[in-house]
């Protein structure tokens, strides 16, 4: 009998014969996604940007749980970015599948983009957009001839959008225009009976936040969740990897908040 959990990496089937891309998937959220996915049965490919250290790793994880993935480098924000990803994908995916085809498609890589609007220079602004909106636009773009009808697209935003956060101006427009994006894709790609949904994160601890390091900075962090505590990569990587099962087939054009109720009370 299949035991299926949303707290672990105990294997099940609920993904078996299924073939998943995840966008910076060696480190943080894209690490627990691909692990999820993986542990559901999928073949999980994931990219990386210049670790290749914890790409394999990860890698190696998925493995030694019993479940399948390789790792390819894909930079994103460069010109061409995307047909780049796509050529590295359809060179690696013939040594695991025969039909090179995939199924679901999670664009989790992205920078973060600091600063007050005056404080913003237009070519931190333009790396911010090219790697946080424009990679995934193309990405779908490119994919979607490769994606099987009745697919799962997943895109991870942030709760940046729903809340004013002016220390973080131009990441926040920039998940805010992947979130326009994720609602017009529904409605453009139903008749091919594949979901378009957002993931909104709220902070979350992972290697790219080292001030977590003090108690202190933490524990105020923990208070913007309604929980008291600090989000962990599985926490979103769960509602992934639901949206990515059958069992979401009649959900898409949604931004599903995971941030543990951030900012409720404000």
């Amino acid at each position: 009998m299949t035991t299926t959990t949303t707290t672990s990496n105990t294997m099940t089937n609920e993904l078996s014969g299924k073939t998943a891309l995840v966008t910076g998937g060696s480190r943080g959220i894209g690490r627990a996604v691909a692990e999820r996915l993986a542990a559901k049965g999928a073949l999980v490919a994931l990219t990386y940007h210049s670790d290749e250290a914890a790409a394999k790793d990860t890698v190696a994880a998925i493995e030694a749980a019993g479940g399948r993935a390789f790792a390819f480098r894909a930079p994103l924000g460069e010109p061409g970015d995307a047909t780049a990803l796509w050529a590295a994908f359809d060179e690696r995916i013939g040594e695991h599948q025969d039909s090179g085809r995939l199924d679901i498609l999670v664009n989790n890589a992205g920078v973060a983009g600091p600063g007050l609007i005056h404080e913003v220079t237009e070519e931190a602004y333009d790396r911010v957009f090219a790697v946080n909106a424009k990679a995934p636009f193309f990405i779908i773009q490119k994919g979607l001839e490769r994606m099987n009808d009745g697919g799962r697209i997943i895109n991870i935003s942030s709760g940046v959008t729903k809340v004013a956060f002016p220390g973080m101006t131009s990441y926040a427009a920039s998940k805010g225009a992947l979130e326009v994006l994720t609602l017009t894709l529904a409605q453009t790609l139903g008749g091919r009976r594949i979901t378009v949904n957002a993931v909104s994160p709220g902070t979350i601890e992972t290697d790219i936040h080292p001030w977590m390091a003090d108690p202190g900075a933490k524990a105020a962090a923990a208070k913007f969740s309604v929980f008291d505590r600090v989000g962990q990569p599985g926490d979103v990587a769960d509602v992934v990897s639901f949206l990515a099962t059958d069992a979401a087939r009649w959900i898409t054009g949604q931004n599903i908040d995971a941030s543990g109720g951030s900012g409720l009370g404000l």
